[in-house]
């Protein structure tokens, strides 16, 4: 479990959740990509769980798809079901609800919609205004990091020093880079990076260095004011990481960190039943009768 952290520089959070989830279907036709289970919980309360457990303590704001408000509905408060449960004396379940309550203790769930899905980027900008001036965490819900110090809160320690945008990273295999963003950087300190240039899925041999962008950063007002300038790429769309390119290409400074811990994709189907699978076997309650189980079943 990951260790709170109790004070913060960082008060708000965004949650881009307008994607379409193709990769999904037919399960994203209904239910949202953010709302599959991991486990015994939906991908988007991991999200929730690292930014409270990371000091942001104010707002998250969700990006959504019109008239889609399915992730707000989760967190909100169901006294109609918890006096159903209370009568039946369902007081294990009872205790499940009450976890997913205190998540939303003295925090406000917000939501801003994305009428077209005109990339990331744009996503985000849509929350530029509930934003203001003040720097916010980004967490992408299909990312999970399994770590002991949030890795929200190890890339706030590393803003609170540099004041400048600070983008996850994570050492991949050679076989696996032309996946991901790839960064060129220059080094400062252990784990600590200048990004001097982002490409999007390069080769293997085009690549700059192994290192990807993970789903979680640290974005300033400057963030903003770059998205509201750009233009919609080839593809019709304004994404992230070229804006933070646009802002180095300027000599704006953009940083990145190699947080520690493990990186649990889910924004396919192979990599979701494999983080399934990774976290069912260390959770506590059911790893030790899964594990008797396959060894029955292999």
């Amino acid at each position: 479990m990951a260790e709170k952290i109790t004070y913060n520089i960082i008060k708000k959070a965004i949650i881009p959740t307008a994607g379409m989830g193709t990769r999904f279907l037919s399960l994203s036709k209904i239910l949202p990509k953010e709302l599959l289970p991991l486990i015994d919980k939906p991908m988007i309360q991991y999200a929730i769980e690292e930014i409270r457990a990371s000091g942001v303590d104010q707002d998250i704001i969700f990006v959504t798809r019109p008239k889609r408000k399915n992730v707000l509905e989760y967190f909100k408060r169901s006294l109609e079901l918890e006096k159903i449960l209370k009568e039946r004396g369902q007081e294990d379940l009872l205790t499940e609800l009450k976890k997913l309550n205190e998540i939303s203790e003295n925090i406000s769930f917000l939501s801003v919609s994305q009428k077209h899905p005109l990339g990331d980027g744009h996503a985000i900008s849509q929350a530029g205004n509930l934003i203001g001036k003040e720097p916010a965490a980004v967490l992408f819900p299909d990312d999970i990091i399994d770590s002991r110090v949030p890795c929200v809160a190890q890339l706030v320690k590393v803003f609170k020093t540099c004041q400048k945008p600070v983008i996850a990273l994570k050492k991949m295999t050679k076989e696996k880079i032309s996946r991901y963003g790839v960064v060129k950087v220059e080094k400062i300190a252990n784990r600590l990076y200048k990004i001097k240039k982002i490409i999007e899925k390069p080769s293997f041999e085009e690549a700059p260095s192994n290192l990807a962008i993970v789903g979680r950063y640290i974005i300033t007002s400057e963030v903003f004011d770059c998205l509201k300038k750009m233009r919609p790429n080839k593809r019709g769309e304004i994404i992230l990481a070229e804006a933070l390119n646009k802002m180095i290409e300027d000599n704006k400074a953009v940083y990145g960190y190699e947080f520690e811990g493990h990186w649990l994709e889910c924004g396919d189907k192979i990599n979701w039943l494999k983080s399934n699978f990774y976290l069912s076997l260390k959770h506590p309650k059911f790893g030790p009768e899964l594990r008797e189980y396959l060894k029955e079943i292999m």
